[in-house]
């Protein structure tokens, strides 16, 4: 409407202004004295403009006129297309400077500009393995998803621009979290282009999230034929599909695929430590604790792991607790100045219940790099000890605003999981979990926590018989909890 009505303006405007020039010229005084082949004309301001008009008028029309024959030239020596080029070369020039103005439109964000562009180089150009995808892609920055969808459809009628339209939609349904659509138009779009990186990566997070892990291999076999994959990633993710794979058999109640799948998972990558504990159970199943001693130590020499300290315990399960300390120390002989590993040292001994020798074992982890758990190790040597009640709380209370330590994180959005497992539960990513600190993994707490342990302790001077049995309780549970 409102164009319209500028349009209407302008208009006026103009026929305004050529009436107001007209009688202007008409009204001046003077002239021009044209003489041509003895031919003598005096013209008016009026008829000199007039004359100068249709002079330059008879200009261009000589030029096309011209060009046209030129073509007629070029068809009647055998060039077809000549005339038919001639025609419409105008159109295409119109058009394709409506495509660039619309693709700039698209790149600076402006929806529907993009849109009125696409439309105007559609309707002069023809055609629309150019057009169509830039109308596509302006609708969805419009926010016009239905039109981008019908767009994206009749890309699917031309095989040039098929797997454009394909990807489109997909990239819609993804958006809408329509995964189960979404998986069978990314295995549509990977079967016109498999060595689409972008197509790849997308149908592999699908496969793995509902979880064909199956298929998810082939796709990474695909990617690393391809050359999109380096070979030692390739084998890394390998193992981790092989191991969900493994699991999978695992709860179906078939004991002896899931221990084959998770042996040869480990073989793939020996550093992946749920691998390495499903194998060593594998291999404690099959009463072969040499080579579940040999799993264990291969990965615990690249990270020392609680999980690997507690399915090494599973090899021999109810030996004493001096009998555990020397056959650890296979285990703890292997990157000893490790956290993890001066940790459960500390452990062993408190399970000994020699606490002289835990707090020896501990180092000065407490000050260095206090944690929950270490700090809660140390809450039990004193208590083993016989220390006051108020130091064993003091300790625990410090626990309550430690950092857990290494847990894992996903190294895309940075989810803090209670458990390993292939695809991330927050953001969906494959592979992304590891074995770290996180990096808010200080506790945020109240101001005046500081004063807690005073508070505990003038509590403990107060407490009976039976509160400080029950405090003996919850210091030995937590020590040994993550040993058991």
């Amino acid at each position: 409407m409102l164009w319209s009505l500028i349009k209407i303006i302008a208009f006026i405007a103009i026929v305004t202004g050529l009436t107001f020039g007209g009688v202007h010229l008409l009204n001046m005084s003077g002239g021009a004295d044209v003489t041509i082949a003895g031919y003598n004309a005096n013209l008016s301001p009026l008829e000199l403009a007039i004359g100068l008009v249709l002079l330059v008028l008879a200009v261009w029309l000589l030029l096309k006129l011209m060009g046209l024959l030129l073509a007629t030239f070029k068809f009647l020596n055998g060039d077809e297309t000549a005339i038919s080029r001639y025609f419409s070369r105008n159109r295409e020039r119109k058009g394709f400077t409506a495509l660039s103005e619309g693709m700039m439109a698209l790149a600076s964000g402006e929806g529907q500009l993009a849109l009125a562009k696409a439309a105007k180089a559609e309707k002069y150009l023809e055609r629309p393995e150019l057009t169509t995808l830039l109308t596509a892609q302006a609708a969805e920055l419009a926010g016009d998803r239905r039109k981008a969808e019908e767009t994206y459809k009749r890309l699917l009628q031309d095989d040039r621009t098929r797997f454009v339209g394909v990807r489109g939609i997909m990239k819609q349904k993804l958006a809408d979290g329509d995964t189960a659509t979404a998986l069978k138009l990314a295995e549509k779009a990977f079967a016109i282009k498999p060595k689409h990186v972008e197509t790849q990566d997308v149908l592999l997070q699908l496969q793995a999230s509902n979880e064909d892990w199956k298929g998810a291999r082939q796709t990474l076999t695909a990617k690393l034929k391809n050359g999109s994959l380096p070979r030692d990633v390739h084998k890394r993710r390998d193992a981790v599909l092989a191991l969900s794979e493994a699991r999978e058999v695992l709860a179906e109640g078939n004991s002896i695929n899931a221990r084959e799948a998770a042996i040869e998972a480990n073989r793939l990558s020996p550093d992946l430590i749920p691998a390495a504990v499903m194998a060593a159970r594998g291999y404690i199943e099959q009463d072969n604790a040499r080579y579940a001693t040999r799993v264990i130590k291969k990965a615990w020499e690249v990270h020392p792991h609680p999980d690997l300290a507690a399915v090494f315990a599973e090899i021999v399960p109810d030996e004493d607790p001096a009998a555990r300390i020397k056959r650890f120390r296979a285990l703890t002989r292997i990157n000893p100045d490790d956290p993890e590993t001066i940790m459960l040292n500390c452990e062993l001994q408190i399970s000994a219940e020699n606490f002289p020798e835990a707090r020896r074992a501990l180092r000065d982890l407490v000050e260095t790099a206090p944690t929950a758990r270490n700090l809660t190790l140390m809450a039990a040597i004193e208590r083993g000890e016989g220390s006051d009640d108020q130091v064993v709380r003091g300790w625990l209370t410090k626990a309550l605003t430690a950092s857990r330590g290494p847990q894992w994180v996903c190294d895309k959005c940075h989810n803090i999981h209670a458990a390993w497992g292939p695809v991330c539960s927050n953001c969906g990513s494959f592979d992304t979990l590891s074995w770290k600190t996180p990096a808010s993994g200080e506790v945020a707490m109240p101001a005046g926590v500081e004063m807690l342990p005073l508070i505990v302790g003038q509590i403990a001077d107060q407490s009976d018989e039976t509160e400080d049995e029950t405090l003996d309780a919850e210091v030995i549970d937590a020590a040994h909890e993550d040993e058991k």
